[in-house]
Formats: structure tokens, sequence, C-alpha cells
């Protein structure tokens, strides 16, 4: 019997592994990778760890938890997990553990817009976050393929890194004139042809983009927000989710609409970084280990 078994191994099932060893409780950390960020080279923008590259922050995170007697890692994945709280069976590849308490922290999955040429760039010149990467593309040619009018704010946020900005709409959408002023008053401009192709010179960096209409716009980094969707394990809880599709905790203990299920990291939230995930998963873990603290406390129950 594991007090919990958190699900995926990033900076947020990592940062609640090490809350709930420091809390004394007995647990099963999961990580069967992929890793979401595979294809970057560095986890930017966290204090004391800002360059590291994110391999290397994982072996650091598990050879510190390596420390604590009561703190258990395998490289399985989680197939299925069945029970309620107090006694959920988790099955994973090697045979089924029971734990008291769930924390799922398996971030979500990128569904990225089949354009020709655009996969190869992930991570490299194709990017979410300007916080994460924008320090090392300052000062070059921006294009931000915009998924939708409401999302058009974020081009203006870009200025921040670059003079140079061009909103892409793929021809999906047509801003309207205040929106367009909005952003010629900021100097970003508006490119509404469809795009057919990222072209790259040597397989690592942009150099231009191609439109089905004929013509091309040089560029340097493409900034893009793709669809996302939670992993399959999940998806296979039937756990409440939101309109975007990021699960739903309680605001105070993280708990998801399952009792006993807890949530951590960006499966349940927009706002994606290492350094927030990591947060989220030592606060989601000391909610998790009062939740038991409780139950400890209940006639009958057993102590640790």
């Amino acid at each position: 019997m594991y007090d919990s078994v958190i699900v995926g191994g990033g900076p947020a099932g990592l940062s609640a592994a090490l809350t709930l060893g420091r809390a004394r409780k007995r647990l099963l950390l999961c990580d069967s990778g992929p890793r979401r960020n595979a294809a970057a080279l560095h986890l930017q923008n966290f204090v004391t760890r800002d360059g590291i590259g994110p391999d290397e922050f994982r072996r650091i995170a598990r050879e510190q938890l390596a420390r604590y007697p009561n703190v258990h890692a395998v490289e399985e994945g989680v197939e299925e997990i069945r029970g309620q709280r107090g006694a959920f069976d988790v099955r994973l590849p090697s045979g089924t553990v029971v734990a008291r308490r769930v924390l799922l922290a398996t971030g979500m999955i990128d569904e990225l817009p089949a354009t020709a040429g655009l996969r190869e760039l992930w991570g490299t010149a194709v990017l979410i976050c300007p916080y994460c990467h924008g320090w090392e593309v300052q000062d070059r040619r921006f294009a931000y393929l915009a998924g939708s009018a409401e999302a058009l704010d974020f081009a203006l946020m870009l200025r921040g890194w670059s003079a140079d900005v061009m909103v892409l709409t793929n021809g999906l959408f047509a801003p309207d004139s205040a929106q367009v002023a909005r952003l010629a008053s900021a100097g970003v401009g508006i490119d509404d042809r469809p795009i057919t192709r990222l072209v790259s010179d040597d397989q690592v960096s942009l150099a231009r983009i191609e439109f089905a209409t004929g013509g091309t716009l040089e560029r340097d980094v493409l900034f893009l927000h793709p669809r996302q969707r939670q992993t399959d394990v999940v998806r296979s809880l039937d756990l409440a989710l939101d309109e975007k599709g990021y699960l739903q905790l309680d605001a105070v203990t993280r708990e998801t609409s399952v009792p006993g299920i807890y949530g951590a990291g960006d499966l349940a939230t927009q706002a994606q970084s290492a350094v927030l995930a990591a947060a989220a998963g030592s606060f989601a873990a000391g909610m998790l280990n009062h939740s038991l603290a409780l139950e400890l406390a209940t006639p009958g129950s057993h102590g640790n």
C-alpha cells in the first residue's frame, strides 16, 4: 500500500514527490516518457536552474529523491487506475499496486498543425512561450500564428522581445478594423494568406514561410499555441474538464472531480512553464498530505 502514486515525472511530478517524500509518505513515482519538452535544448526562467538541459534537470531531481528511502521511482507508465479514495488499484506493465491517493502530473499532448516543415522545427524555431525562449531569440524576425481573433493581443506582448513581429492568420479568420488598428499602432502587421510550408536552410532554424497563393515571408521564429489534449490515462478516468479541455481542480485542495485523485501542472492550466508546474506540484502534494493527515485522525485508520 502506497500513500500516493504520482503519474508523471516532469517538474510537477518531481516537485510533488519531493514534498511528499519529505513528509515521510510512502510513494511511487511513475515516469514513462517521452517528455513534452523533448525538443527543447534548455529549460529557462527557473531560478537557480536557468539554462539547464531538461534531461540534466530530471537527473538532478531524481538523484535528490533517491536520498529518501520512502520514495520509489519506476520507468513505467500507468495503464489503468481503478478504485476509490483510500484504495486505488494502479496498473503498471509490471503489475498492480494499491495507493491511498493518486496525483496526476502527466502534462498535456500538443497537437501540432500539419503544416509542412513545422514539426521538424518544433522546439528550436517554432516556440510557444517567450518567457521560456524569448531571450535567446530576441531582436529576430518574429511571426505569430494566431488561432483566433481573441488571441491577437499575444503579438503585442511579443513586441517586448522584438520590434519585428508579424501576425499570421493562415486565412482562418479576419480581424476587425479595430484589431488591425491596435496592432498597427504597435508596429505589428497582419498577413492573412494560407500557409503551405515552413522552410529551413539548416533543419534547425526557420528561413521563410511559403503561402498557398504564392510568395514567401522571411522570418526567423514562429510562435504558436497548438491545441492540446489530455493523455489517455487521464481521459480514461472521465474527470471533469473545463471548456478548453484542462483538468478542473478544486481551488483549495487541488482535487479532481473524483475524490482522492489530485492534479498538478500543465494538464490543469494554459499558464504552462517548468517553474509554474513545479510550484503546482508542491502545492498539490501539500494538500494531498493534509488529506492523509486528516484520514489518519479518523478512528480505525492506520498511521504511517
